[in-house]
């Protein structure tokens, strides 16, 4: 037997995996979303109170019309529940259903899509889901989103026959892309240039340059066209320097992930002179009792509201993810028409150096700190909302807010105040009251931006039925104290 044939039923097993983890993740967000109402955390309080509202476009997403995908998939799918059942809960859950399945159903595109040997983009797209997603689980952020369509667009521009379907196929998939998230772009870019690796002559390359232009004419179009309110763009502006922002790498839970990776690969090779035979089992072992000597005496923090800067290891992680698949998906003529002569033997030295062994240790590693991140986000999460919600149906009050009727957050203690988003707390604390019906509104004393204008929230008290009357009367005089 070769050192080839020796090889292939590790990586055919390190595939196994991939698979399995990201086929596995994508359920147990589903799983865990619905069963916590994370689709209401931070942003999602105030985004699922407008669906109940049946008013998402006048509350916010007329200021970002560059993303209309997840407010067509989502959003008018959870309105229209609202509209026909005449009830807020069922379009939350709908929202929620949708948002937290757009992985799963992602996956099954891409594997439908995929006709690369092995179905290599679908390996690459489970191995990301695994990895990167969990990262900002949580977070209502429309890089969720953009992740998604990214693998199933990019195996449909790499797979789809030369035919007008195709290209109709490829232009659809590269419009809904763009509407993502403007992180999409650097996505829509990652796609090209793994195309372009094949020549710039290339059908593929060609086919997909002028869908993209296209779209993204469309998406200027539109962006050019629908404003975002003068009250919100300074705020768009700031937030996407945030979403650049190298310095987001920085957060704990990230750290964490990292060390445990270094510490893995320096215990196998210490463990590799000792006993080759059971380096990986070893390395392992002493990583995981590491991170649980860490996460028992040492740690403290919460990865909550920092699961929206880690955005920035979408953006940086997924494309170079998607270049290495179509690398590895390319055939043997490919690479000697590439006008790259040197990607070839690239391609020979790293497979032939790859481990797949240790490959899968890492990503077992990383799969660990991210169900303990996750566990303790939920569980504080639960915790939380209950905080909100007695202090929703309390007695207690602070008048000097605005309204007798208001309470103020700061009642909660600091530890279970890492999880709050104080600009949406107030709609949290209508959607976790009884019936929808909060006796008091909990707001936070320091809150700087205020999502709903006067206006606004007089036009939503007078026709968002779904909600109870006296839940839509706070909801306006918070907002017209305000704006």
């Amino acid at each position: 037997m070769s050192a080839a044939d020796k090889i292939c039923p590790a990586r055919r097993g390190l595939y196994i995996l991939c698979v399995n983890i990201g086929i596995a993740t994508s359920i147990l967000f589903i799983a865990v979303g619905l069963s916590s109402d994370l689709q209401m955390f931070g942003d999602g309080s105030l985004f699922t109170y407008a669906i109940a509202a049946q008013d998402s476009w006048p509350f916010h997403w007329h200021n970002i019309p560059g993303r209309l995908f997840t407010y067509v998939y989502a959003y008018i799918p959870a309105e229209t529940t609202v509209a026909l059942t005449g009830s807020a809960r069922a379009g939350i859950f709908v929202y929620g259903l949708l948002f937290f399945s757009a992985p799963l159903l992602g996956l099954l595109v891409t594997l439908a899509a995929d006709r690369t040997s092995g179905r290599a983009i679908f390996g690459y797209a489970c191995l990301s889901t695994a990895c990167l997603l969990p990262l900002v689980f949580g977070a209502p952020t429309e890089m969720w989103m953009a992740h998604t369509l990214f693998w199933p667009v990019l195996a449909i521009c790499l797979c789809t026959p030369h035919r007008p379907r195709g290209a109709v196929a490829v232009f659809a998939g590269l419009l809904a892309l763009v509407f993502t998230h403007e992180g999409a772009i650097v996505f829509s870019g990652a796609i090209l240039f793994a195309l372009f690796l094949r020549g710039w002559r290339h059908p593929l390359f060609i086919r997909t340059t002028a869908a993209f232009l296209v779209a993204m004419t469309i998406w200027l179009v539109v962006k050019l066209t629908v404003r975002p309110d003068d009250y919100i763009a300074g705020v768009l502006a700031a937030a996407a320097f945030r979403f650049v922002d190298i310095r987001n790498l920085g957060e704990p839970a990230f750290l964490v992930l990292l060390a445990a990776l270094l510490s893995f690969g320096a215990a196998v090779v210490v463990f590799r002179r000792i006993d080759p035979a059971k380096t990986y089992t070893y390395a392992v072992i002493v990583s995981v009792a590491a991170l649980a000597v860490y996460w028992i005496a040492f740690d403290r923090s919460l990865l909550a509201e920092a699961r929206y800067n880690l955005r920035t290891v979408l953006l940086i992680a997924t494309p170079v993810l998607g270049v290495l698949a179509v690398v590895s998906a390319m055939p043997g003529e490919a690479l000697r028409k590439s006008p790259f002569p040197f990607l070839a033997p690239v391609k020979a030295v790293l497979e032939r150096n790859s481990n797949a062994r240790m490959i899968s240790g890492a990503v077992l590693l990383i799969l660990l700190v991210h169900v303990v991140e996750t566990s303790k986000f939920v569980r504080a999460w639960t915790d939380y909302r209950s905080a909100v919600r007695a202090l929703a149906t309390g007695a207690e009050a602070n008048p000097l807010l605005g309204d007798p009727q208001f309470v103020s957050s700061r009642r909660i203690g600091s530890g279970l105040n890492r999880l709050a988003w104080n600009s949406t707390t107030p709609y949290l604390s209508v959607l976790v009251a009884p019936g929808l019906k909060p006796g008091r509104l909990v707001v936070d004393p320091g809150a700087g931006y205020f999502w709903l204008s006067c206006a606004t929230a007089r036009a939503s008290e007078i026709a968002s039925t779904a909600i109870p009357q006296e839940a839509r009367r706070l909801v306006r005089i918070y907002a017209c104290l305000h704006r």
